[in-house]
Formats: C-alpha cells, structure tokens, sequence
C-alpha cells in the first residue's frame, strides 16, 4: 500500500488519481477488446455448409450425396446407436441418401469400409461474441492452407464463438528483432477471422535464440515482451487473444515455478497492451492445480497483468467442484477461461487408424457435452474443448474429427452444444429425484432468441417435472425428443431443454465468482533467476543448504519511458536472513542485475520460506518479488 511522505501530498494525490483512473480503465479492457472485435465481425454472416462439404458434414434439409470408395457396392446406413436405417447401391461411386434428419450417421459398404457422416442443425442467428462455447484447433500445426477454409467452415457450422490456435515463436522470429515474411501462420489467422471465429494464439516454447533450452522460458524477458508487442501488432485485426506460455507449471513445457511464471506474465502482458491496446492478454495458462504453484504465483500479485484467468484440465467429471474452487480463488475475480479440456479416452483396434471402438465414440460425445456443460456451470467464460482434429498422445484419443476430417459422434455433440448453448451464462441447477441426477440452468440464446436452456442427466432412469411446458427438448446430439407435457424423463445421456426465459426461477445458485481485485500495471518488474536444476516443482520452490548463504541473481526491468530510480527492500520469515543492495536505477528499455543473498539460520533439517522483494519508486510504482526457498 502506498503511503504518503511529508512534501510530496500533491504529487501522491495526482498519482492516486491517475491509479483509480487507471483501474477503472482496467476494468472496461475486457469489454472493450470484445467490442473491438464485433467491430472487425460486422460482416460476418451465417455459416453455410462449403458446396464440396468437407467430412461429409451437412445441415438439416440438404440432399445428402456420399461419394464411397467403390463404383460398384451394396451400402447400409446406420445411424447413432448402429440401427440400419436405408439400403442401397451406388451410382456412379455416390450413395444417394436424401434428407436426413439432424444426427450422426455411417455408412457400411460390402467392402466393409466405414465412412461417418454428421447432419446439423442450421444456424439461424449469429453465434454471439460473448457465447462460452469454444473449441482447441491447433489450425496451424494440424493443417495445410488448402484446408485451413473448411476445418474453419466445420468450426463455424458448429456454432464454435472462439478457437485456440498453435504460434511457432522461431518460426516467427528466426532472429532477435527480425521478423518473417508471411506464413502459415498469418494464413491461419486471416482465414479463422474471416470465418467469424474468434483466435485465441498460444505460443509453447522459446525460440532458440532467446534460450537454447527452449522448453525453459528465455532469460531475457525483454525477448518475450517484444514478440508479444509486435506479435499483437501484427495480428490487431486477427487475433483477439493471446496465453503467453502453455502450461509452464509441468515439466514438458519448462516445469517453472510460480514466482517464474508471474514474472514472466507481467513482460508478456506489457508487450502485448504495447502492440494492441484492445488485445485480450491472458494468463499464461496453468496445466494444474498444484497448491504450491497457485499459492507461489498469487504472491506475486500478478492480477493486473491478466485480463482472463486460464486453465487446463483433464480430471474426472465429478472432481469439477473442487478443481474450479482452487482456481477461483486465485483468479481476482477475472474472467475464466478453460483453454483446453476433455476426459480421456483410449483408442483401440488398428494402430494405424488410432480409431475408438463404436462404444467409446458414443461416450467421448456423451463426455463432451457434460464437459461443456459443468465447466460453463463452475464459472467458465470461455471453454475450448480439446480438440477438433485427429490427435493422439500414446494410448489417448483426444479428437473429435477423424484425419479425413469426417466425424465423430462428437463433433455433432459438439455442434449441439454450440446451437443450444450460444452464449449460455449459469442461472442454477436443479435436483433430479433423490440425488439420481442433477439439471443445470443456463440462460442462452438458442436460434438468437434468450431462453432458458436445461442440460440434465441421472445415473440411472429418472423423471422430474418442470414448470411449463417447453418449446424444445433435444438429446446430446441435437436430435428432437418428443416429451410429455412437464414431465421429462433422464438417464445417463444428456438432454436439453428449452424453456421461455424466466420460467425457472427456483433453482440452486451457481458457484460464486471470486471478488474482482483492482491494481494498476506498472512498467517496472522484479525476476529472479536460478538454474533450472535447483527448482522443486512439487514446492514451486528453490533448494537450497541450511547453513550455507545462496546468491541470487535479482533483474529489474524498466518497460516504461522514464528513468526508474528507488530501493529494494526484502522481507523474509524468523531464522531466514535476506539482504539485497537497496539503491537501483534502470533506464527505459534496461535490465538491471543485483543480488538477493538468503541464509537459513534455524535448526530444522527441512524448511521453506517465502521471500519478498519489493521496489519503491515513487511515481514509477512499487514492483514486487515473491519467490519461495525450501532447505532439502
């Protein structure tokens, strides 16, 4: 907290007010880059099917043509639960099917090949811009620019508001300060917006010029807030988003500390306002939740250098409640976003084709819907479901498209979610007999008209009632369910139902968001910097010997445009002992090295510590440190 000193009341009264000016300011960013987007997607019109339709995906209404890999063949077509629904025999390699209602369907040949085909339901409203629903495409590393227009078409047709792209730093820039031509990249960017799809870009490891070790974050982070500035540049008109880091808090992608992330977040976050004063700057986002990592990194007090809290998570459905409340709690009240997500399922069968049997197909859809469903429910503003394409990590099977792009059952799942649930926000839930399910209250735009949507399912077959009837019940595909005036009738397959909105007005609250913390960025930031093989990732923490003094090397960067001159002072707990150089000056664009020096003096044969770090520097603001020591 700042205070005041005898002589200096006008000049702290000015800052205050420019820092309560600022924080007001703060809190309109995130409405601001929203608006800034609807700006560019003015011309954005209903998706229609592409006139090749790519993955054989079709809407509702559409004469349906499949082309099968032989001229001459008898073909069955299946539908959903394997129930043969027509016969036939090509003509001139096509399988004429008609109009087929809303559903995911496959064709059997006598060759026995198994070709998937998906029929949606028209969009016949815009997805809104804030709408929760979206999905990871990874369209630049997953796609050459032939298909990048129609695996954009298939997210649009889906009803998808905002989809996670892959960012190749080297690849962007191969050298400090220099930048490429255009590349895929860019492709990737243009086609997505001018699909009316909103771009989050991650980026995952550092070029090699900045650290050789490239899964570690670069020393320097002068290096990561200049590409996020002309990064921000460069795609103002196409990137909305960008996370700075994927899941640096696990060992694949550099297994750092909280304090390293903070820091780290800060850089980024100034580059990027620096490039784009609209961007959306997210957290560089958490893998999981270690309680060490999120304590570590919230002592940073990082929360001005976020606009969006994000998180990944893998975790079985039933463990959402308590996954979400540890992140809440550190997320100052700032909007959450789930930038990856599933439960895993394992591929069978031929190693090649990495294919899920028919019965773990049906539960990846049933799995995805819930998924959406419970993450909007705990608070999520924005879920990407991982992912749309083909993809497998050993025995795991994470898409929702098959390599030819056609689908599984749940890309039509998916495709449920993002008509039913267009831009769903929580109203509540509701309990299903005595504990045998629950329903959870959303309030959305379905066909661009606000209703109140019902997504419910039980562990075993029940029914409740509701209290009108509704205009529209659905099962996880979109199919049409034929109800009973206000009984409705659930098992373990989601449903959704459609009500006048309003209708529910009794129902138990959701999850309340944590409360939004105010703070101002500052130019100025602190890093510490160990070698990567003294951190203890399960502490978030730096090892070091009883007995012994460790120096740590201590960076003040200056990202403003005025010389910064204060002191360091450095607080640490009973038998630590902490000592810093006091006086520092950095000028604008400097990194300014000094040495923190600790010593643990206590009897304990095991200990940890948290130290701070904190700058005063008058107009220039206060920068803090918190990093965490732990005697091994």
């Amino acid at each position: 907290m700042r205070r005041c000193r005898p002589g200096s009341l006008t000049i702290l009264t000015a800052f205050e007010f420019r820092k309560s000016f600022a924080r007001f300011c703060a809190g309109l960013l995130f409405a601001a880059s929203i608006i800034h987007f609807e700006a560019h997607a003015e011309s954005r019109s209903i998706p229609h099917p592409l006139p090749s339709h790519p993955g054989n995906v079709f809407v509702a209404g559409e004469d349906i043509l499949i082309k099968l890999p032989s001229a001459q063949t008898t073909w069955k077509l299946l539908n959903y639960e394997g129930i043969t629904l027509k016969e036939g025999r090509t003509e001139n390699e096509m399988a004429q099917l008609g109009r087929l209602p809303v559903g995911y369907y496959e064709i059997k040949t006598s060759e026995s090949a198994r070709i998937s085909l998906g029929i949606l339901e028209p969009l016949h409203a815009l997805t809104p811009t804030n709408s929760p629903v979206g999905i990871d495409v990874a369209m630049a590393w997953f796609f050459p620019k032939e298909k990048m227009d129609e695996v954009a078409n298939l997210c649009a047709l889906a009803g998808m508001n905002r989809v996670r792209d892959r960012l190749g730093w080297e690849q962007m820039e191969p050298k400090r300060g220099e930048f490429a031509a255009h590349n895929q990249y860019d492709d990737s960017a243009e086609i997505q917006s001018k699909a009316g799809l909103q771009i989050l870009q991650v980026s995952h490891i550092s070029a090699s010029w900045a650290n050789p070790h490239v899964t570690h974050f670069p020393p320097d982070l002068r290096d990561i807030h200049d590409f996020y500035r002309e990064m921000a540049k460069r795609w103002r008109n196409e990137v909305v988003a960008f996370e700075p880091w994927n899941e640096a808090d696990i060992k694949m992608f550099g297994g750092h500390t909280g304090s390293e992330m903070a820091s780290l977040q800060k850089a980024a976050y100034l580059g990027l306002k620096a490039g784009n004063s609209n961007v959306i700057a997210c957290l560089n986002v958490f893998a999981i939740r270690r309680a060490a990592t999120l304590s570590d990194f919230n002592n940073n007090e990082t929360w001005p250098y976020f606009d969006t809290f994000n998180l990944h998570h893998y975790e079985p459905l039933k463990n959402y409640p308590a996954l979400y409340s540890d992140f809440r709690a550190i997320s100052a009240g700032k909007p959450m976003w789930v930038s990856e997500c599933s439960v895993h399922i394992k591929w069978s069968g031929d190693e090649k084709l990495k294919e899920l049997s028919d019965e773990d197909a049906r539960l990846q859809s049933v799995r995805l819907t819930k998924t959406y469903a419970l993450a909007i429910y705990q608070g999520a503003a924005a879920v990407f479901y991982f992912m749309l394409p083909h993809y497998t990590e050993g025995k795991l099977q994470y898409g929702i498209l098959r390599s030819d792009l056609t689908p599984r059952p749940a890309y039509v799942a998916a495709a449920a979610v993002g008509h039913l649930l267009a831009g769903a926000k929580p109203r509540g839930r509701i309990e299903i007999g005595d504990k045998a399910g629950q329903a959870y209250c959303f309030s959305a735009e379905p066909d661009g008209k606000p209703a109140d949507v019902l997504l419910a399912w039980a562990n075993t077959n029940a029914s409740f009632e509701l209290p009108s009837e509704p205009s529209g019940c659905f099962d996880h595909l979109g199919r049409t369910k034929s109800i009973s005036g206000k009984s409705v009738s659930v098992g373990p397959s989601p449903i959704f139902v459609v009500l006048k909105k309003g209708t529910l007005s009794h129902v138990i609250p959701p999850p309340k968001p944590a409360p939004l913390l105010s703070g101002e960025p500052i130019p100025l930031l602190l890093q510490a910097l160990l070698p990567e093989n003294d951190i203890i990732l399960e502490k978030s923490a730096y090892k070091m010997e009883a007995g012994k003094q460790k120096r740590i090397p201590l960076f003040l960067y200056n990202f403003g445009n005025q010389n910064a001159e204060g002191k360091l002072t450095v607080n640490a707990p009973l038998d630590w002992k902490a000592q810093i150089t006091s006086q520092i000056t950095a000028k604008p664009g400097e990194r300014k090295e000094t040495i923190l020096e600790v010593e643990y003096s206590g009897s304990a044969t095991s200990a940890q510590a948290d130290i701070r770090v904190t700058g005063n520097f008058g107009s220039g603001g206060n920068p803090i440190l918190a990093l965490r020591l732990a005697i091994e």
